[in-house]
Order: C-alpha cells, then sequence, then structure tokens
C-alpha cells in the first residue's frame, strides 16, 4: 500500500467512520457518567444513584438480545441513525419534564430513573451499530486491523476525556437543563453523520438465527471465548468502579460532581496515552504479550484503589487502571475484528458485549445497597477476583494452538 493510498483510506475512513463514531461516543461518555452525577444532584441520594446506574446497564443488557439481529438485518446505517435520534428525543423531553419540576420530589425521582432506562437502551444500539462498522473498517485494512482498531478506541477515550468533565461542569455551572440539551444535540449531530459503510444486510432467515448463532460462533473460537471470559471477571472490578465513584467522591470525599467527572477524564488521558503507545507495542511484541502486561497493571491498579483515602490517590490509580483497560481493549477489539465471520458479526457482537455488560447492574445494585463507608471493602474483593480471572484466561490463551500471535 502507498502513502498515497494510505492517507486516501485514511481520509475515506474519517469521513465515513471516525467522525459519526466520534459524535455518539461523546454521547455515550455524557450518557453513562453525566446520569449518574444528575440522579444524585436531583435525588440527593447514594443509594438511588446506584439504583439508577443498575436502571441504566439493565436494559442495556435486553437491548443485545434484540441489537445485534437488527443490525445484521437493516444494516448499520439505519439502526445508528434511528438510536440516535431516538435518544435524543427522549432527552429533550426529559428536559422539558424537569425543568417543570422541583428537584428531590417523586415525579423528578422518577423523570431522572426512566431517563436513564431509556438512554442506556438507545446507546446500546447505536454502539453495537457503530462496532460493526468499525469492524467491518479493520476486515478490510488487514494486517493494519489493530491501527483501525486503536484509532477507534482512541475516539472513544478522547470522549471519555471530554463527557464526564463537561457533563459534571455544565451540571454544577448550568444545571440539569443545560448538560441534557448538550447531550441531545450531540446525539442529533450523530444522527446527521450516521456511519458510512458498505454492508448487505442479511435474509430474514439468517437474521433470525440472532443471538443463537453469536453463541455458536462464540463457542467455536476458544481463543475469543477465553479472553472474554476473563474481561466478564474484570468488568465486575470495573462497573464497580464506575458506580461508587460518584457517591465515594461526592459523599465521602466531599467533593464537588465536577470533581466526580474530572476522575475519569483524567482517566480517559491516561487510556489515551496507552492505546497509542500499544499500537507500536502489538507491531513488536504480539497481543498476547502485551494483553497479559495490561492485564497486570489493571488487576494491581483496582487493589491500590481500594485503599487509597484521598481524591488525588483516587484520581491517580483509576487513571493506571483505564490505562490497563485500554491497551487490553485493542488487543480484544483486533481479535474479535479478526476472529468473528462478517455475516454473523452483529450477532456474535452482540452476544459478547452482553457477557461483558452483566457485572454492571449487579454493581449499581450492590451501590444501593452498600453504606457509603464499606464500599472499599466491596472493591478489594472485586479486584482478587479480577486478577483471578485474568491469570486463568491468559494461561488457559497460551496453550491455544489457534491462538493468534
Amino acid at each position: 500500500m502507498t502513502p498515497g493510498t494510505v492517507a486516501c483510506s485514511t481520509a475515506g475512513l474519517k469521513r465515513r467512520i471516525y467522525l459519526p463514531r466520534g459524535a455518539d461516543a461523546a454521547a455515550f461518555a455524557m450518557t453513562t457518567y453525566g446520569i449518574p452525577l444528575l440522579v444524585l444532584a436531583i435525588t440527593g441520594s447514594a443509594a438511588l444513584t446506584g439504583l439508577a446506574f443498575a436502571l441504566e446497564w439493565i436494559p442495556r443488557i435486553g437491548a443485545f438480545t434484540v441489537a445485534g439481529t437488527l443490525v445484521d438485518r437493516y444494516g448499520t446505517a439505519r439502526i445508528f441513525r434511528a438510536a440516535c435520534l431516538a435518544r435524543a428525543l427522549a432527552v429533550l423531553a426529559a428536559t422539558v419534564v424537569l425543568t417543570a419540576l422541583e428537584a428531590r420530589t417523586p415525579a423528578a425521582t422518577v423523570t431522572v430513573m426512566l431517563l436513564a432506562a431509556s438512554t442506556g437502551v438507545l446507546t446500546e444500539f447505536s454502539f453495537v451499530a457503530a462496532e460493526t462498522a468499525g469492524s467491518e473498517a479493520s476486515r478490510k485494512a488487514g494486517t493494519r486491523a489493530h491501527r483501525v482498531q486503536s484509532v477507534l478506541l482512541g475516539i472513544d477515550q478522547t470522549a471519555m476525556l471530554a463527557g464526564p468533565a463537561v457533563s459534571g461542569l455544565l451540571l454544577e455551572n448550568g444545571g440539569p437543563a443545560v448538560m441534557l440539551g448538550a447531550l441531545a444535540s450531540l446525539s442529533l449531530l450523530a444522527a446527521a453523520l450516521g456511519p458510512r459503510v458498505r454492508t448487505e444486510p442479511l435474509d430474514v432467515a439468517t437474521a433470525k438465527r440472532g443471538l443463537r448463532a453469536g453463541w455458536a460462533t462464540l463457542r467455536s473460537l476458544p481463543a475469543l471465548a477465553w479472553l472474554v471470559g476473563g474481561l466478564v471477571v474484570s468488568n465486575g472490578a470495573m462497573a464497580l468502579l464506575q458506580a461508587a465513584v460518584p457517591v465515594v467522591v461526592v459523599t465521602e470525599l466531599d467533593h464537588s460532581s465536577a470533581d466526580a467527572g474530572l476522575i475519569w477524564s483524567a482517566a480517559a488521558v491516561a487510556s489515551l496515552l496507552a492505546i497509542t503507545a500499544s499500537r507500536g507495542a502489538i507491531d513488536r511484541w504480539g497481543l498476547w504479550p502485551v494483553g497479559a502486561v495490561a492485564a497486570a497493571v489493571a488487576a494491581g491498579a483496582t487493589f491500590a484503589v481500594a485503599q487509597a483515602d484521598t481524591y488525588r490517590g483516587y484520581l491517580l490509580l483509576i487513571a493506571v487502571v483505564m490505562a490497563g483497560e485500554g491497551s487490553l481493549t485493542v488487543v480484544f477489539r483486533t481479535l474479535r475484528s479478526r476472529l468473528i465471520p462478517p455475516d454473523v458479526f452483529g450477532s456474535t457482537l452482540a452476544v459478547t458485549v452482553l457477557l461483558l455488560l452483566l457485572p454492571f447492574p449487579a454493581a449499581g445494585l450492590l451501590v444501593a445497597a452498600v453504606p457509603p463507608a464499606q464500599l472499599g471493602h466491596a472493591v478489594t474483593v472485586a479486584a482478587v477476583l479480577q486478577a483471578l480471572g485474568f491469570a486463568v484466561a491468559f494461561t488457559r490463551l497460551r496453550t491455544l494452538p489457534a491462538a493468534p500471535a
């Protein structure tokens, strides 16, 4: 591939894949980290914040039972645009209602809870569509697949860099209406851009296989299955950190919503740097060595977070955790794009992400049930399980004869 061809290909990816991915990733980050801050601001309750986190993720899991099938059936662009438009409408409707209500009233509480659930569902539909488009681009890139995936992850982490901090700042200084208005605007922008990727919609009979096809494909790919298993356990720790940070920072450490958002923005910087470094590291050492080092870093830092008792310590250690997770995600997404057949990619993607999301509602319910002062003990247990999960997964991966280098 000549330099001119590479430049042309990169420009094409920017227009077709990267720009819509960026707008949707920003909306995703604001939804995931801004909505729990909004719930805490509206209700003033740590328990309800944890419950809202669970309500945000339970419907997301349900969405994956149909999202992959719909993407395979109708194509990425149609599902992506429909999900982004619906999310914008849901956010605008909640903005109107919350403007007319007093904070800390039952009606306001119900509104933010419903908002958490609805945006969770719609965000996952757009995510599956965007991931399918990105993986198609990776597949066409051949040996440069990990570089395309690192750019996509860079977009996600750049959105994560801005999303949580912007959410906290807008909520702190402009109130719920301003924050939700920004989220709706990003959703509309994503819908307008849309991913432009050539994928043929499947026939009805093929699409109806849905999750069955995804499960069968995952079982036939042991390298992918073991890595997914390790990441499921790891996500238990990550989910607990995400659910606990608003409560710990605001309630226990006596900092603002903006400070809570800043933690994830700092973590995104560390993750972005790790993702950039991973490209050269994978070129030199391969997927598995880079993945094993990243897993060790993430597990060790998660255990240290449980011992932190200052805001600065929390910020620095979560940044290290996310750096390890960022490198590991490059490995995972590269492997996924290489191994999953194109005709069942949406369904198999839905299965893998469904498994990876299972710990998130459980983490929200745990935060709702555990007193804030005891959350550190819960994180310690999660960190130990994370380390064990990674150790078993990577030990098994080394023995698989068909595992890609």
